[in-house]
């Protein structure tokens, strides 16, 4: 069986962890490691790594190195251990037990695709799809998950996707060699979606396996619609949009989205949405990319 290396981000976020970890128990693909970091969590706590009965390998950063360079701690080290196959898994995620069997087994039998993803339900409301696949507005350089209420998959074979979100995403070790690892730019969003058009671009396909499942919390390390959550939307889909996108047409828009701003601003309508709007086109204007300064 193909060697999978899990990877784990953890921040501030350990009764999460826990129970992904206690779920991963459970899953029926015998040959696979977990490795866990901490992005600098604010807790010193240390979770004992001897209560599953599969091997975790941990790293516990000082600070926070956004997902893209979390998760690329992670893969330079499943890479140097031999991994076949790499899965970026949320830890406010927990799995079904035969999710990652149908996962590998999808990556073996399709060599045309290079990322593939399970389905993903809301962990509160397991008749809620909360992923199934993900389409690029490139008129609004965003990528936006397809969303089905109240009603299952049924459909065997694999959905072609524009992209698989990092929420949880396999990708196939020659596809790392050939692409490199996730940009550490956009430091929080978008770096997934980068990443899976950089596989599309060397001629891989990314897939959806509906027989595979899992359950997501939600936005469990950042806090949704909050000023960075808001801004590194804006700053980090003009960035996606330029680089894989028209640029011009990008530079348009961004002008387009800082002048409705501006009027949100002069007649009182959304002014806290509006101002992490503003800094995120300037930023992107001005070519920052990274850590927005002055949050952990």
């Amino acid at each position: 069986m193909p060697k999978v290396f899990i990877i784990i981000l953890n921040f501030n976020g350990w009764l999460d962890t826990r129970e992904c970890l206690a779920s991963l128990a459970k899953i029926d693909y015998p040959n696979f490691e977990v490795i866990l970091i901490d992005n600098g969590s604010k807790d010193a706590y240390q979770l004992p790594l001897t209560d599953y009965r599969y091997k975790i390998k941990a790293i516990y950063n000082e600070k926070n190195f956004g997902f893209a360079g979390g998760n690329n701690q992670g893969i330079r080290l499943a890479l140097s251990e031999g991994a076949d196959y790499i899965l970026l898994l949320n830890n406010d995620t927990v799995v079904e037990p035969d999710f990652l069997t149908k996962l590998v087994e999808a990556g073996k039998n399709n060599p045309e695709y290079g990322i593939l993803g399970p389905v993903i339900y809301e962990h509160n409301n397991k008749d809620r799809i909360q992923f199934a696949g993900g389409k690029i507005n490139w008129n609004r350089t965003k990528g936006e998950h397809i969303v089905i209420n109240n009603k299952k998959l049924a459909v065997d074979n694999i959905i072609n996707t524009d992209y698989i979100t990092g929420c949880c995403l396999l990708i196939k070790r020659e596809v790392i060699e050939k692409i490199s690892q996730i940009r550490e730019d956009y430091f929080l969003y978008y770096e997934d979606t980068d990443w899976n058009m950089r596989a599309q671009r060397v001629g891989y396909k990314c897939g959806v396996v509906p027989s595979a499942k899992i359950y997501h919390k939600g936005s469990a390390s950042s806090t949704e619609f909050s000023y960075p959550y808001i801004y590194y939307h804006t700053r980090n889909g003009l960035i996606f949009g330029s680089r894989f996108g028209f640029k011009p047409l990008v530079y348009l828009l961004s002008g387009w989205i800082f002048l409705k701003q501006l009027i949100k601003l002069a007649i009182g309508y959304k002014r806290q949405w509006a101002r992490p709007v503003m800094h995120g086109v300037i930023d992107f204007w001005r070519g920052k990319k990274g850590k927005l300064d002055g949050f952990y």
